[in-house]
């Protein structure tokens, strides 16, 4: 027997994330806006719209979350020495419009579809001149080769999408993301679904439950996020984040 997908409107609700449809990727709910407000309401539930042109605007709470505890994220071996090798210059919540369209079009470039339609591109722009989306920019010699974007709410940090057209780039600015994490205090990075990208950079699986409950005990004092990085980070084995 078919289950019927609750049908948003106009007024401000979502429907229980554990009514999400029993599927990989959690299908709760079609329709309702992008506003900021609805946005707010939607990331403090631990929902978020997934959709591509040409389709209504859709809801997700996937059974099985992927997440990053900054506290216990060690970068691989491989990882710690581009680090310390790096070329890229990074910048944080400067040139968001740039970082996310190039998330959009580095997914159209290898003949993918994306979620990042215009009317996203709109919606998150918003919430970053409002204080809470964020993004980190990875240059090299002048020219953004990488980043990511996401949505803080409170001390829980929702990624939405990241991007790489030279090696390593998307990896170190996740890096620098656990980075300001750590130093602001915010304890959670919600990844959303897992990947074998995420899963290589170390974020674990859990399930939505425990998501939510990890959601529901966040601290929502807005963090003050710094408009510029400290210095680039040491990481020891065993001991995690270092100042140089």
């Amino acid at each position: 027997m078919a289950i019927a997908l609750t049908e948003l409107d106009q007024d401000l609700w979502f429907p229980h994330p554990e009514q999400a449809l029993d599927e990989p990727e959690g299908l709760l709910a079609m329709g309702g806006d992008l506003s900021p407000n609805r946005l707010r309401l939607a990331y403090r539930h631990g929902i978020f719209p997934w959709y591509e042109d040409q389709q209504p605007l859709l809801w997700w709470s996937p059974p099985n979350r992927a997440v990053v505890f900054p506290d216990r994220f060690q970068p691989s071996r491989s990882l710690k020495r581009t680090l310390k090798q790096s070329p890229f210059h990074l910048t944080l919540d400067e040139h968001f419009e740039a970082v996310i369209a190039g998330c959009q079009q580095h997914r159209l470039e290898q003949g993918l579809g994306t979620w990042i339609t215009q009317e996203m591109i709109t919606a998150y722009t918003h919430l970053f001149h409002a204080g809470e989306a964020h993004c980190i920019a990875c240059f090299n010699q002048g020219r953004l080769v990488g980043g990511l974007y996401g949505v803080s709410v409170g001390n829980v940090f929702c990624g939405e999408s990241m991007f790489s057209i030279e090696s390593n780039a998307s990896k170190i600015a996740f890096c620098h993301l656990v980075q300001t994490c750590r130093t602001l205090g915010v304890n959670l990075i919600d990844c959303q679904m897992p990947n074998p990208h995420l899963l290589s950079l170390g974020a674990e699986v859990i399930p939505r439950a425990a998501f939510l409950h990890l959601l529901a005990d966040r601290d929502d004092t807005p963090c003050a996020w710094p408009q510029h990085f400290g210095p680039l980070p040491i990481w020891d084995k065993g001991t995690g984040l270092k100042a140089p």
